[in-house]
């Protein structure tokens, strides 16, 4: 297995026990001062930073991981009233929101970094 292929499953699988650990937790978030809905914002940033890894090191996993990924933060929303935490379609929407930014952004990065490469390749 490629080095790339190690990475973005360790980045995700750490992703995923972190998400895991906060969302099951009866444990509050910090308030982000007067901004409504925080947990939402919270919610998307955790499921881009989830997909980021897969988007940037192995793009064509993402036609697997995007479904994954969006059944997990649903998971966690019917689980969550088990644990002493609302169930919220919205949140599970911050989610979807979340991973959908977190592709668009690896794909950005993937794409900001080909020329580096070409140079490099060139021994530039």
């Amino acid at each position: 297995m490629q080095i790339q292929s190690k990475l973005a499953i360790g980045l995700s699988a750490l992703m995923i026990a972190i998400i895991s650990l906060l969302t099951l937790t009866p444990v509050t978030a910090p308030s982000l001062g007067s901004i409504e809905h925080a947990d939402k914002i919270y919610h998307a940033l955790a499921f881009a930073g989830l997909a980021l890894p897969i988007a940037t090191l192995r793009p064509n996993w993402l036609f697997v991981a995007v479904p994954v990924y969006a059944a997990f933060g649903g998971l966690i929303e019917i689980i969550q009233p088990f644990v002493g935490r609302d169930c919220s379609l919205a949140d599970w929407v911050a989610d979807l929101t979340g991973i959908g930014l977190g592709s668009l952004a690896g794909r950005i990065l993937v794409a900001c970094a080909r020329p580096f490469r070409s140079l490099k390749a060139c021994g530039q």
